[in-house]
């Protein structure tokens, strides 16, 4: 990104005899090196995030060609559990500090890294051009336009300086804007962890409900804002990067939420979450996915569990358990009692069978001489009556009293 190399760099290569091994023959004195290469893969495990490095002034051409025997130096991390590995090309704080060798001596020092400096100011990569007699003539006017009252604002467009063998520069990552009291962790590709407040009368999407200083922390991986130049600071949009997580206490997050149809509630359905002002959690992106690979998922709420989609809400499991008082199914105004299976099937097994014995007293049925009563079948419609009119009595057992259809 062209963020005013050209003045910048004149002043990092005016000639002067001081060098980092000067500096380092020195105890603790705090140098500038220019990254020639960083380890990230091999055998050496301990190896891992060292850096080679030379003095930023010795050389102004491509450092990616410096030989390795021509003053090139090692250095290892200050911080073990901060990996922020610098890019080939960027200035990094130089500096000696004690080693594993100090229990034989405390003279015993190594040399470390410690910051990127921050030349441009931007988060995507700090990298320091090549002198400008090998950049291409579009490249030194961009850069010394910046000379011009213009140091930072000017054309966007990739440079040609070298990185490294897989990080490709990017025209179009834009820097977070800040507010006062924040805190930001910044990563190279749009990534970005916000520690932040409600700020009033400021451009943003969280300060419109609320207080001064009421708390709000953002997670986002990948801006969705493309302003058309890779130097104009942005805010988060929840509608549009591509993942986020937001912790709310009194804001209120325009989010757009794919479905918002609360129709199943008789009263009081939930707030949209474009319009809650309360303390809240919304995790936004393209899909979710939440995995238990050893126990279980649990959900509890205070009050309702919603489950809206747009299209369909799929259950797919060996066993489906719903244990609840009452349950309606295909309406919140359903009044359709569903029936009791087992009770249902016996009482119509008694049905049938009062009505098979009956049918077969009635198949042998014999009237002699004609006209007189046939006493077997007025037994038994007598005893299938009797049996009818206690089947009807208890018809109304069968229904379910917690669970309704329509």
């Amino acid at each position: 990104m062209a963020y005013g190399f050209g003045a910048l760099n004149k002043n990092l290569n005016t000639k002067n005899n001081f060098s980092v091994n000067n500096a380092l023959k020195q105890d603790n004195i705090l140098s500038t090196g220019r990254v020639i290469n960083v380890i990230l893969d091999g055998d050496d495990a301990n190896a891992i995030g060292d850096i080679e490095f030379i003095d930023y002034k010795s050389t102004p051409g491509d450092v990616s060609t410096t030989s390795t025997s021509n003053n090139r130096l090692t250095a290892k991390p200050l911080f073990p559990n901060v990996k922020n590995y610098p890019l080939v090309n960027e200035l990094v704080v130089i500096l000696r500090q004690p080693d594993i060798g100090i229990k034989a001596t405390t003279a015993s020092k190594s040399i470390y890294y410690l910051n990127i400096l921050s030349l441009w100011n931007h988060p995507h990569h700090n990298a320091l051009p090549y002198a400008e007699g090998n950049l291409s003539q579009t490249q030194q006017k961009s850069y010394l336009q910046t000379t011009l009252g213009s140091p930072r604002v000017v054309t966007d467009q990739p440079t040609e300086i070298y990185f490294g063998e897989t990080f490709k520069e990017r025209d179009n990552i834009n820097p977070l804007l800040p507010f006062e009291g924040d805190v930001i962790y910044e990563g190279r590709w749009g990534n970005s962890i916000r520690f932040g407040s409600t700020v009033k009368n400021r451009p943003n999407d969280w300060s419109s409900t609320g207080t001064d200083g009421d708390p709000i922390m953002i997670i986002r991986n990948g801006q969705g804002i493309n302003p058309g130049n890779g130097w104009q600071h942005i805010t988060e949009d929840i509608n549009k990067d591509l993942g986020s997580i937001y912790f709310s206490s009194t804001q209120k997050i325009p989010l757009n939420a794919s479905s918002t149809s609360y129709v199943s509630y008789k009263s009081n359905p939930p707030i949209l979450p474009s319009q809650y002002t309360s303390n809240q959690l919304i995790i936004s992106s393209g899909r979710l996915v939440f995995n238990s690979s050893v126990d279980h998922i649990l959900f509890s709420s205070k009050k309702s569990i919603n489950l809206n989609a747009v299209e369909s809400v799929n259950i797919d499991a060996p066993t489906t358990v719903i244990q609840s008082t009452n349950t309606y199914i295909g309406s919140k105004n359903a009044n359709e009692p569903l029936l009791l299976g087992n009770q249902t099937i016996n009482l119509l097994n008694q049905l049938i069978s009062n009505l098979s014995g009956f049918m077969t007293v009635c198949s042998t049925a014999v009237s002699t001489p004609p006209g007189t009563p046939l006493v077997q079948l007025n037994v038994a419609a007598a005893q299938v009556n009797t049996s009818l009119q206690a089947l009807q009595a208890n018809l109304d057992t069968l229904k379910s009293k917690y669970n309704y259809t329509v």
